[in-house]
Formats: structure tokens, sequence, C-alpha cells
């Protein structure tokens, strides 16, 4: 892809990427203690406002808690952020007392704005993202009870999602009875990075083996073979695509992990890298576009900002990236950062086609952050 980013010294590219942090710990985070924080539910608001205030509430979704139980979990002990350690806790007790079915067991998808369950289906993405938050939480507390939801949550994964296939089911209803979605890319991505996190924080043997299954089995079912794309739904669907942001972050997940490095999912993926740059992400503004067909052509050429972060923290493991990356991380700093929070997507020509802010969004900017920090620790 031509580069035509300005060749700025490591001074400077510390210098932005401190301005970065410092708006995200001074900004985004503080918003879902104060304005986004729905202290009677002890939940986060979906999303708020460019003026702080909070969208009015339909729902309130596990996945969106779990996000945040990451976030704030990722800031324990870190001076700037003092009340991070008892935020996570009320984050953990909120997800179970909100989204726990205690009947048949799992987590509902979400509840009402009264608190009482609204879509109680079994969704993999969700359960995912539990395991994630978990395994980062018990990691700073190394509470018996938190590990406990971890095993939980691992537990109900493998045996009420998997698919006999070494895959999983997107969705199942309330009762893990079948809905026919069979696997999909993004939720069985969040999985393989939950199994991750998981043993980033304990030796666990049988994750170890659930997870090398995943991955071969989405190099077996999700990997376009002339290309090396990761698709959105198993090869032959119909109405099939790629989304560049996810590529990109599969590659982060894969190459930074020495488990999974060599594995042929990883050689799809690296192999179609320089491809996935080349259509799907403007050479001179640097956006990347939502989705596209296999072929290239756009289908759909939104920029969001979590598929801005993916990329930028991709590159912190590419070769030779220098030039690119210092392009980006400008891009995302002049392009999607204001005084008062994000822009949640511009439209193809650049214009914010989204201004509320979401919940979700900054468990995207803590991982990007985190991969910035390692590189720039390393250079």
């Amino acid at each position: 892809m031509p580069d035509v980013s300005s060749s700025a010294s490591k001074p400077e590219l510390t210098t932005v990427f401190a301005a970065l942090q410092l708006h995200f710990h001074e900004v985004i985070v503080p918003l879902w203690q104060g304005p986004g924080w729905n202290a009677e539910l002890a939940l986060p608001y979906e999303a708020v406002d460019i003026s702080h205030q909070p969208l009015p509430p339909q729902r309130y979704r596990a996945m969106a808690c779990a996000r945040q139980l990451y976030l704030f979990s990722s800031l324990i002990d870190q001076p700037f952020a003092p009340e991070a350690k008892d935020h996570a806790a009320a984050l953990f007790r909120s997800l179970q007392r909100h989204f726990h079915d205690a009947e048949h067991g799992g987590w509902f998808y979400s509840i009402d704005p009264s608190g009482s369950p609204l879509d109680r289906r079994k969704d993999l993405y969700t359960h995912a993202f539990i395991i994630f938050a978990c395994a980062h939480y018990w990691a700073k507390v190394r509470e018996p009870l938190v590990e406990s939801v971890l095993n939980a949550a691992l537990e109900v994964v493998v045996e009420r999602f998997a698919d006999g296939s070494g895959l999983y089911e997107a969705c199942l209803d309330q009762d893990w009875s079948s809905l026919d979605t069979g696997p999909l890319q993004n939720p069985l991505m969040h999985l393989a990075e939950a199994f991750l996190a998981t043993l980033s924080v304990r030796e666990d043997l049988a994750t170890e083996a659930e997870l090398m299954q995943l991955v071969a089995g989405m190099q077996q079912r999700f990997i376009e073979p002339e290309r090396g794309v990761m698709l959105e739904k198993p090869l032959g669907a119909v109405d099939n695509w790629f989304e560049p942001g996810h590529q990109f972050e599969w590659f982060f997940l894969l190459d930074a992990s020495p488990l999974l490095r060599d594995c042929a999912l990883h050689l799809s993926v690296t192999r179609a890298f320089e491809y996935t740059e080349q259509v799907g992400v403007d050479p001179h503004t640097g956006a990347v576009k939502a989705m596209l067909e296999v072929d290239g052509s756009v289908r759909d050429g939104t920029q969001r900002i979590w598929a801005q972060a993916e990329y930028l923290r991709a590159l912190t493991l590419r070769p030779d990236s220098e030039a690119t990356l210092a392009r980006q991380l400008n891009a995302l700093q002049q392009r999607f950062m204001h005084d008062a929070g994000w822009n949640e997507c511009l439209d193809d020509q650049g214009k914010v086609s989204r201004s509320d802010m979401p919940s979700t969004t900054p468990y995207h900017l803590a991982t990007c952050y985190s991969g910035l920090a390692e590189y720039f620790d390393e250079i």
C-alpha cells in the first residue's frame, strides 16, 4: 500500500500516543463512572451523546457489562484510576445479578430498562466476553468467586455451544435448544480471544485444547482459499463477505500468541494482510472500510473507530510498519477523537455519521493502547 504518512520521529509519535492516552484517562474513562453510569442498576448505559447525556435506555446487554468489566479491570492499580477496583467489583456483581440465568445456566443477552430479562437467548458473543472479562478481572483480584464464574462460563460454552465439529453455535435459545444459527466468525474470534485471555492467567490444558481445535476449524471452514481472507460466514454460505477490521483483529490475536503464531490460520491471515490493506484501507486518509466483497469491491464504506483501532494495533506487530503506523496514529487522533470523546462512525466521505458514544467502544481503545504501549516500550 502506498505510504503517504509523515516521516514522524519516535519522540513525535510518543507525544501523539501520550496525548491519546491522556484523553482516554481524563475524558473517556470518567464518562463511564459519571454520566454514563446508571447507579440504580449499577450498569453502564448503552451509549451517551456528545453532550454526555445518556441515550434513553432501551436495553442493557451483558456483553456491554462484560466489556466494561474488562476496561476497569485493566485500570486496577493505575494511579489515575483510584476507583477502578471498586467499579470493576460493581460490574462483576451486576453481571451475576442481572444477567445470570439461575434456571438454565449461562447468561441472558439483555435486560430491559427496569432490570427484567428482555432477550433471554444465549449468545456466544456474550459468553465469550464474560470469559474474557472474568479472566482479566481474576488476574487482578484473585478472588475465588471470580474464578468460579470464569470456570462456569468456560464449561457452559464447551458443553452447550459446541457444534460437534470443533466450532460453536452463534446463538441458542434460553433453554439451550437450537436456533440453527450455525457458527459465525465474530463470536468465534472473541471466543479465541477469551481462551487466550484464560491461558494468559493460568495453565489450562482443556482450554488450550479447545483453542487449538477452534483455530483449526476456522482455517477449514472460514478461510477463503485464494486470498486467505477470513470470511464472516462459513465457506459456501449465501451472501458472504469479509471485514478488514476483523481481519486485522485476527492477525493481532494470532501473531501475538506464541501458541498460535505458526498455525495454519496464522499463515493464512498473514498472507491476506497486504491484500486487506490494498482493498480495505484508503491510502490517502488511512480509513478502514467496514465491509468488502471477496473480490475487494466495497460493500459498506463506513469508517468505524473500532476497525481503525484494530488496524493500528495490528501494525505494532508488522515488520517495517513505522511509517504506516505513524499515519494511522495521527489519523485516529485527528479524525476520530474530539474534546468530548470520540466519533463512533464516519461515512465513506469522512463525515461523522454516528456521534453517540457506546459503552462497548472503550474496550477496543484499551486493547489498542495496550498494544501500542508494548510497541513503544520495545523501540
